[in-house]
C-alpha cells in the first residue's frame, strides 16, 4: 500500500515523471553537438584531440554498460542507479571552469561523460518495465527525449548567437544539473513487491548467459549495425551535403526532418507494434534502411531527401522500438538494465568499426561510401532473418507487443 501512495503522490503518474526525465535528458547533449566542438577548438584542441575526447568515454563505456546494468538489477530499484549517475554527471561538469588544455579537460569529459551514458540503458530498461506492469506504453515516453532534444538543438543556436560562445559552459552546466534534479523526481519502476512478482514470459531469461542464444543475439547485433549506419549519417552528412551544394539553413532543417519522424513513430508505435512481432519490425526497419543508404549514394536532391529523411522513422525508431521490446519480451527483471546494457555495448562496438572504416571511405569514394553502408544494413537483416528463421515468432512464445 505504501508503495501505491507513492507513485500516486501528487498530481504526477509514473510515466509522466519519467517523460519529464527524458524531456530534460539529452538536452545537454544536444547543446553539445551543436558548440562543442568550437569550444574544444576554442580551448586550443586540435581536431585529432577532440576525437580522442569523443573516443575515450565510448571505449569505456565498453566495458561499463554490462557492468553497470548487473548492479542496477541488483539494486532495490532501478532508479537509485539512475539517481547516483545523474548526481554524478550533474556535479563533475563544473570542473570544466578549472581545467585548461587537452590532458585536464580529456579526464574531466570522460570522468563526466560516463555517469551520463553509464544511466541511459537502465533508464530504458527501468521504465519499459515500469510501463509493461503498468499497462501504458513505452513509446510515447522514450518520443519526449527526441523532442527535448530536437527543441534544444534549435534554441541553444539562437541563445549562442544573441550572448555569445562563452554561454556555451554555463548552458551544458546548468542543463546537466536540471537533469540532476529530474533524476530525484523519478519514480518507483519495480512493483509493490519487487521483480519476482512480476508476470514474466515462460521463455524470459534470468541470467545473461542463459540469453546468449543465436535468435537472441543475432537479431541485436544486426540491429547495431544498422543503428551505426545512422551514426555515419549523424557524423558525415552535413559534411556530403555541404558539398553536394547545400547551405547550412538547408541541412539544418533536413537533419531535424529526421528527428521529427523519429518522435512521430515513438509516439504512434502502440497499434503497430500489436500487429507485428519485435523481429518482425526490426527486419522491416533494416531492409527499409537498406533502400534508404542505396538512394543516398546517389546525391538525390532535395526533393527526395525529405522523404529519405522522414523514412528515419522506419530505418531507425521502428527497428529501435522492436528492439526495445524484443529484449523486453525475452529476459526478465533479474537481468533487465544488464541486458539493456548489453545491447548498448554491441552498438558502441559496430559504431567504433563502421565510424573508422565510412570516414576513410568518404575520403575515397565520397558519397558512394553509402553502398558501404547499405551492405552493412544488409548483414545485418541477414542476421535478424536467420533468427527468425531459426525460433520462429509465435504468439504464444514471442508476445505481440503491448
Amino acid at each position: 500500500m505504501t508503495t501505491l501512495v507513492a507513485e500516486r503522490r501528487g498530481f504526477l503518474s509514473p510515466e509522466l515523471r519519467a517523460t519529464f526525465y527524458y524531456f530534460i535528458q539529452f538536452m545537454s547533449g544536444a547543446v553539445v553537438t551543436v558548440y562543442g566542438g568550437i569550444w574544444f577548438a576554442g580551448q586550443g584542441l586540435s581536431a585529432g584531440e577532440i576525437g580522442i575526447l569523443n573516443a575515450l568515454p565510448v571505449l569505456i563505456m565498453l566495458v561499463l554498460n554490462v557492468v553497470v546494468g548487473r548492479i542496477a538489477d541488483r539494486a532495490n530499484d532501478w532508479r537509485t542507479v539512475i539517481v547516483i549517475g545523474g548526481v554524478l554527471a550533474g556535479v563533475l561538469p563544473f570542473a570544466l571552469f578549472f581545467v585548461s588544455g587537452f590532458w585536464g579537460i580529456l579526464i574531466v569529459w570522460t570522468l563526466l561523460s560516463l555517469p551520463a551514458a553509464a544511466v541511459g540503458p537502465v533508464m530504458d530498461a527501468a521504465t519499459i518495465r515500469m510501463t509493461r506492469r503498468r499497462g501504458s506504453q513505452f513509446g510515447p515516453i522514450r518520443a519526449w527525449g527526441t523532442v527535448g532534444y530536437m527543441v534544444m538543438l534549435i534554441v541553444v543556436g539562437f541563445i549562442i548567437n544573441w550572448l555569445g560562445g562563452g554561454i556555451f559552459l554555463p548552458m551544458f552546466v546548468g542543463l546537466s544539473l536540471l537533469r540532476t534534479v529530474a533524476a530525484f523526481q523519478l519514480p518507483r519502476f519495480r512493483g509493490p513487491d519487487g521483480p519476482a512478482t512480476q508476470q514474466q514470459h515462460s521463455g524470459a531469461a534470468r541470467r545473461l548467459r542463459d540469453a546468449m542464444q543465436p535468435f537472441f543475439v543475432l537479431p541485436l547485433i544486426g540491429f547495431s549495425l544498422v543503428i551505426a549506419t545512422h551514426n555515419m549519417q549523424n557524423a558525415f552528412q552535413g559534411l556530403l551535403w555541404k558539398e553536394q551544394g547545400f547551405s547550412a539553413d538547408i541541412i539544418g532543417p533536413l537533419l531535424a526532418v529526421a528527428a521529427i519522424a523519429e518522435a512521430a513513430l515513438m509516439f504512434t508505435f502502440g497499434p503497430i507494434a500489436r500487429r507485428f512481432s519485435a523481429r518482425t519490425l526490426i527486419l522491416v526497419s533494416a531492409g527499409g534502411a537498406v533502400i534508404r543508404w542505396v538512394l543516398m549514394a546517389f546525391e538525390p536532391g532535395i526533393g527526395l531527401l525529405i522523404p529519405l529523411q522522414f523514412f528515419h522513422a522506419v530505418t531507425f525508431a521502428l527497428g529501435y522500438m522492436g528492439c526495445m521490446h524484443f529484449i523486453t519480451n525475452w529476459t526478465s527483471d533479474a537481468i533487465a538494465a544488464e541486458a539493456q546494457g548489453f545491447f548498448v555495448m554491441l552498438q558502441q562496438s559496430m559504431n567504433v568499426i563502421t565510424l573508422a572504416c565510412f570516414g576513410w571511405l568518404i575520403g575515397l569514394i565520397g558519397t558512394k561510401a553509402w553502398f558501404v553502408a547499405a551492405g552493412f544494413a544488409l548483414v545485418g537483416a541477414l542476421m535478424i532473418l536467420v533468427s527468425i528463421l531459426l525460433h520462429a515468432p509465435k504468439q504464444t512464445s514471442e508476445p505481440k507487443l503491448v
